[in-house]
């Protein structure tokens, strides 16, 4: 007997003859299969990309056991992020959350119906552009360590007015290189206003994602595509103004920072575990 499957949902699309085409060759997670869940309605033909998942996983309970569990958290978020990129660069692409699931294709193709015309909207607005992300850090050599900056003058001193002195020197040194990332921000902006046509501003990135160095911008822009060279270009050439940064950038991305929820509605058609709705998450890296 086959085990019970719920219907998994990566993202809402309009279908091409690219997708069309590549769609045998893209798996899911669990090497499923994907395949296309088709809407007519008014604002053009829509499709949720789909795949099986087992039940015993992916069920409320199961997920709530999961999400506990890092590395089965990192290969679900991995895989749906690779199906979401795939997807788009076939086909216009609006991602949903990660574990978004619905009890069969019947509930899914309801879902997809219910929120046509919200879905229809956004594609709409992100047709023909990519999602960037900019990052800034301060590099280790602008945070020194108290503990090791006690050179001083050449006149012995005590441990503590040495500890003292190094503290005042990260201090000043520190400031200075904040001024530096408050202004290559505001230069940022600047190119941004000319190259871009949304922005959303994430949390800035701590622990491993930054290693030794201290994200201190974390921003995400939306790039119409004929201006995604120029925004890049830009964006590197203004950070050769801040030698005490690292400035990245980040993409092309399918717009996860953009997939703006629809209405919070009641639904019939609600799937079992996450709404099927749009949203920013997994954030690409």
């Amino acid at each position: 007997m086959t085990p019970p499957t719920l219907t998994y949902v990566y993202a809402v699309t309009q279908p091409t003859s690219d997708l069309d085409a590549a769609l045998p060759t893209l798996h899911g997670i669990g090497q499923e299969l994907l395949r296309l869940l088709p809407s007519e309605a008014e604002g053009g033909p829509l499709a949720f990309v789909v795949a099986d998942v087992p039940e015993a996983d992916f069920n409320e309970t199961a997920l709530k056991n999961h999400f506990e569990d890092l590395e089965w958290l990192e290969y679900v978020a991995r895989t749906h992020h690779g199906v979401v990129q795939a997807v788009a660069t076939c086909a216009p692409v609006l991602p949903l959350r990660m574990a978004t699931v619905y009890q069969d294709d019947h509930r899914a193709s309801q879902a997809l119906a219910a929120q046509h015309r919200v879905f229809s909207e956004r594609l709409d607005q992100l047709r023909a552009h990519t999602e960037y992300g900019v990052k800034i850090y301060l590099t280790p050599s602008t945070t020194p360590d108290p503990d090791q900056a006690t050179a001083g003058p050449t006149q012995p001193t005590s441990p503590g007015k040495a500890y003292l002195r190094a503290r005042r020197a990260q201090h000043h040194t520190r400031e200075a290189v904040y001024q530096q990332a408050q202004h290559a921000a505001q230069a940022i902006d600047a190119i941004a206003a000319h190259h871009t046509t949304q922005r959303v501003r994430h949390a800035p990135q701590r622990g491993a994602l930054t290693a030794t160095q201290e994200n201190v911008l974390n921003d995400a822009y939306l790039v119409p595509d004929d201006q995604a060279a120029q925004f890049q270009a830009a964006i590197v050439d203004a950070a050769r103004r801040f030698p005490d940064l690292r400035i990245e950038v980040t993409g092309p991305w399918a717009p996860y920072s953009f997939a703006t929820p629809p209405p919070e509605t009641p639904d019939p058609a609600a799937p079992s575990s996450h709404p099927g709705a749009p949203a920013a998450d997994p954030q690409p890296p």
